[in-house]
């Protein structure tokens, strides 16, 4: 986020020491109407650092698209975690881990 110009911080500064009753909100009505209001829609879990071993092309790919490709891998995921749920549990906590059999051939 950039930062403030000098001519901004002024004005909110001034905003800041007026009352409520002074501040001119006559461009921006009250909204009496929630009911198309969305619950949630601004809600961000909180970050955990990771560290995560992925192939070298899915790498590729991700990044390919530009900027940004951790939080495209999170929403990758976010994806299929709500897509899969009912299915395989609730999609939060730990997990038991299983040990898979080696195949000898």
């Amino acid at each position: 986020m950039r930062k403030l110009s000098r001519e901004q911080k002024r004005d909110i500064a001034a905003i800041a020491a007026m009352k409520d009753a002074d501040i001119d909100l006559s461009d921006m009505p009250e909204v009496v109407d929630w009911s198309g209001a969305e619950m949630g829609k601004f809600y961000r879990p909180p970050k955990k650092v990771v560290t995560m071993r992925l192939d070298a092309d899915v790498l590729a790919w991700l990044k390919g698209y530009g900027k940004g490709y951790q939080t495209r891998a999170n929403l990758l995921l976010r994806h299929a975690m709500t897509s899969s749920e009912g299915r395989t549990g609730t999609g939060k906590g730990p997990r038991k881990r299983t040990r898979r059999a080696h195949a000898t051939g």
